[in-house]
């Protein structure tokens, strides 16, 4: 080997397939995004497979597709992230344990309360995944009318942001003395009021919770827009992106280590993890088939569906067998847009036959063959600085799952570039980050006097 990189896997569990027919593939279990036994099974295959992470998206609506296609989708019904990954953290003991919240329909007391729960509960496996939401019918359930447009909604994520880990950072890690002979539970002079005023929030604090595990829970981000890439330099810890070339994928990690470096943080503190749809066979003709059969349960109307929710404009108005024609900006995904506009220019591509592509997994990176090949690929990405490791999406389950831990790992693993043991009890551990220090309370016996004895300000 080059040297001693490790790859770091998340695995990208719900959607619990995000290919549309995945609910419908022979031996696939069609409720699997709603039923907890079933949940709890791949957490546990992922956690035999020493997988960094269980990672849940969230949706807070219904996708925007025609009913034509909603109708079709297995995703219309899931498990609120917040409520499921608790209980999940029960059944596993090292498995990191992401959710996605949005910045732009929830307030960060909320976000700071929940997850600093959650990662007492996990022993410190919590991360969240900080997005700005790209469904626009999302703010007909908040008692908006509108979306918010892109830029106001990337100014709220970062000053959110801010106030969630200033409210995580409201304890000393040693505040909670609990001295049952004085009577006294906590150290009044390592506690920090916030008292937050910004452009969108006015927020007091404390939170009402004890400093996480982990310091913080690792923040997470998925954006690769302009301005995604540049929250994500500032803020994640690790970036879950779109890039299904070598060539931009190599781009866009030394973009992002690039900013870093000029923010002042340590590249190494941020793992790029691109999302791989993974279909494998003992053969490259049986993976291949495998492929084919699981499209062929595509339905013409859920191609469309996909497409119209990825341009963010309804795609049935198009004409099929013509080129795309000009898209109007819209608030969806601007990264995601603009990369499958632009793929579809390069190689001419139909209506009809962008739909077919994305109707399946969405446009995704994508390895298709044996657990040789797929760790070749996934060796050679790593190795040449395209990577820090996957976010992987399975074509069904059970069996993606299975077959990806019972064959790909311990081919990985004979190369020496996965674990063969976790590193750790925490997440942060296990993806090698640093524990973030308290802003207000730098070093083990340091306090600071926020609070004064006998006075809680009003």
């Amino acid at each position: 080997m080059a040297d001693d990189r490790q790859l770091k896997l998340g695995a990208f569990m719900r959607p619990a397939s995000i290919h549309t027919a995945a609910w419908r593939y022979p031996g696939a279990f069609a409720d699997a995004n709603f039923s907890f036994a079933h949940l709890k099974r791949f957490a546990q295959t992922l956690e035999r497979g020493r997988f960094d992470a269980f990672f849940m998206a969230d949706h807070l609506a219904v996708l925007n597709m025609p009913m034509e296609a909603l109708q079709r989708s297995a995703t219309v019904s899931s498990f609120d992230p917040l409520t499921l990954l608790p209980a999940l953290s029960v059944v596993t003991e090292h498995l990191g344990l992401i959710a996605t919240a949005s910045t732009t329909y929830n307030d960060p007391y909320h976000v700071a309360r929940k997850f600093a729960s959650l990662d007492h509960l996990s022993n410190g496996r919590a991360g969240w995944n900080l997005v700005t939401s790209a469904n626009p019918d999302e703010a007909l359930n908040f008692s908006r009318e509108t979306h918010l447009d892109h830029a106001t909604r990337y100014r709220r994520a970062r000053e959110f942001y801010e106030v969630v880990t200033g409210l995580w950072d409201s304890w000393a890690d040693d505040a909670f003395i609990r001295d049952v002979s004085s009577g006294v539970f906590f150290d009044p002079e390592k506690l920090h009021v916030l008292n937050h005023k910004g452009e969108s929030f006015q927020i007091r604090g404390p939170l009402n919770v004890a400093r996480p595990v982990q310091g913080w829970p690792v923040i997470v981000q998925a954006g690769s827009s302009d301005a995604g890439r540049q929250i994500a330099a500032e803020t994640a810890e690790a970036i879950f992106s779109a890039n299904n070339t070598l060539i931009s994928a190599r781009e866009f990690y030394a973009d992002i280590k690039r900013r870093m470096r000029e923010v002042g943080r340590n590249p190494s503190h941020l793992k790029v993890l691109p999302g791989v749809f993974v279909v494998i066979g003992d053969t490259l003709a049986e993976a291949k088939a495998r492929k084919r059969h699981l499209d062929s349960l595509v339905h013409p109307d859920s191609g469309l569906g996909s497409l119209s929710v990825m341009l963010g404009c309804d795609a049935r108005q198009f004409d099929l067998d013509g080129l795309l024609p000009e898209i109007p900006e819209s608030n969806a995904s601007k990264s995601s847009r603009e990369k499958l506009i632009a793929m579809a220019r390069e190689e001419n591509m139909s209506v009809r036959e962008l739909a077919q592509y994305v109707g399946g997994s969405f446009g995704v990176m994508e390895i298709v063959g044996t657990p040789t090949s797929i760790a070749d690929e996934m060796e050679e990405w790593l190795m040449t600085d395209a990577c820090d490791g996957f976010n992987v999406m399975f074509p069904f389950l059970p069996d993606g799952l299975d077959d990806f831990v019972n064959q790909v790992v311990p081919e990985l693993q004979r190369r020496g570039i996965f674990r063969r043991e976790y590193e750790g009890r925490t997440l942060r551990e296990n993806l090698g980050l640093p524990r973030p220090e308290n802003r207000f309370f730098a070093g083990s016996n340091a306090s600071a006097v926020n609070v004064k004895p006998g006075h809680f300000p009003r």
